[in-house]
């Protein structure tokens, strides 16, 4: 493995290389999701005779409390153990996963799949994040997690339809899963041989800092602090949202008869909208207010939702998936550049990893919330429910967070 030494100066355009390579490799992490995406309720439906709602989200619920604790402990541990070397880790754990799920007839084994992906997810993606915010400076972190974030979901988009081609022609197995196999050993190639740990940049950024360095970062940034807490809420209640997006509406769009094909391109729209638009909301972040763009972003998520449950045509299924994607895309990146803002460098990686940890656990309250209700009452009701809850979580940001101006100046010191 190649060890040359660099100096650590922040900026994108000095470390476009090594940026570069981590928008390639946050693609492939992305890649693996996509991967379950739009074909996991007829794989269930058809491999293991899974009908309940409650039971199939079980893989959801799996999925999202395994990443949300890696999640912290990448966070946690970033600055110890490096940051390359827990990306590495995370490709190694998801390598066998693409091949349980082509491979095994219990759906236990399923789950333990998924339990490795979410822990593989947490690795390999708060790595890039975190690899990123060191490497571009407070300058353009927005447009850096835009980009971050972009290549993720728009891979998730891409794989998603992918797949569902594939199984609509050669079945829901093996085929489309042992794709993930080849994409995790590209990652794990490109992260062990081409990229170089970043860490050595938070020595050159704290020294300017003038964020205060708190102790207990768990607890500022999960309830003590108005402005994290509320960012972490926020992310909570925007994956709640997701994980339900992804468990429920491949039902739905089931029960309203479109055929597999149908559903893998309307699938497909809303994570390819979210991933693209980040392109653009990631910079808007580093020049307006992110308090806005938050409590902005999470109503038009909320009136989306409510909207798709009561969608019937693949016209309007597209137009609220397109809604839906670009009030996504406006806070994602805005979450984290906002959570970087707000922390000293020394304890950033780990505040990221406490709100990641909330954030993504969104993915299990969600799929447990929305599973119950649809159980109970219905489908169209569980989605609803989840809009209404979106759009208060917008709401309570805009009370709890602290004012600021609408148009941001950023001071950097040289």
């Amino acid at each position: 493995m190649n060890s040359i030494h660099y100096q650590a100066v922040q900026g994108l355009k000095e470390n476009w290389k090594q940026f570069s390579l981590l928008v390639v490799i946050n693609a492939l992490v992305g890649s693996m999701i996509g991967l379950e995406r739009s074909i996991f309720p007829e794989y269930a439906s058809t491999i293991f005779g899974i009908e309940s709602n409650s039971a199939f989200l079980t893989f959801i619920i799996v999925f999202g409390i395994s990443k949300a604790i890696s999640n912290y402990y990448a966070g946690k541990y970033a600055n110890r153990l490096g940051r390359k070397n827990l990306l590495v880790l995370g490709w190694i754990i998801v390598l066998p996963v693409p091949l349980i799920l082509a491979f095994t007839d219990s759906w236990l084994i399923v789950l333990l799949a998924n339990l490795l992906l979410g822990v593989s997810q947490g690795l390999t993606w708060s790595s890039t994040v975190i690899m990123k915010i060191d490497l571009v400076g407070p300058k353009n972190r927005g447009l850096a997690m835009g980009l971050n974030e972009f290549a993720g979901y728009l891979a998730i988009g891409i794989t998603a339809y992918f797949t569902a081609n594939l199984a609509s022609n050669f079945g829901v197995r093996p085929i489309p899963f042992l794709i993930g196999f080849g994409i995790a050993l590209l990652g794990l190639y490109l992260s062990f041989f081409f990229l170089k740990d970043t860490t050595r940049f938070i020595r050159v950024e704290k020294t300017d800092s003038k964020k205060e360095e708190k102790n207990n970062v768990l607890w500022n940034t999960t309830l003590r602090s108005p402005n994290l807490s509320s960012i972490t809420h926020a992310g909570l209640v925007n994956n709640l949202n997701d994980g339900m997006i992804w468990g429920l509406l491949p039902l739905l769009l089931i029960q309203k008869e479109f055929s597999l094909n149908e559903i893998g391109k309307l699938i497909a729209i809303y994570p390819l909208v979210w991933g693209m638009g980040q392109l653009f909301s990631g910079k808007i972040a580093d020049i307006i207010s992110k308090k806005f763009l938050i409590v902005f972003g999470m109503i038009i998520q909320g009136f989306a939702i409510i909207i798709l449950a009561y969608s019937n045509s693949f016209s309007q299924f597209s137009f609220t998936s397109i809604v839906l994607g670009i009030g996504t895309a406006i806070v994602y990146p805005t979450f984290l550049a906002a959570i970087s803002d707000e922390t000293h460098p020394e304890v950033r990686a780990e505040s990221v990893g406490v709100f990641r940890l909330w954030r993504d656990l969104g993915y299990a309250f969600g799929a447990i919330l929305s599973g119950w209700i649809a159980d109970n009452f219905g489908l169209e009701l569980a989605i609803v429910s989840v809009g209404m809850l979106t759009i208060a979580s917008g709401i309570i940001t805009q009370l709890r967070m602290t004012r600021e101006a609408f148009f941001r100046k950023i001071e950097i010191n040289n």
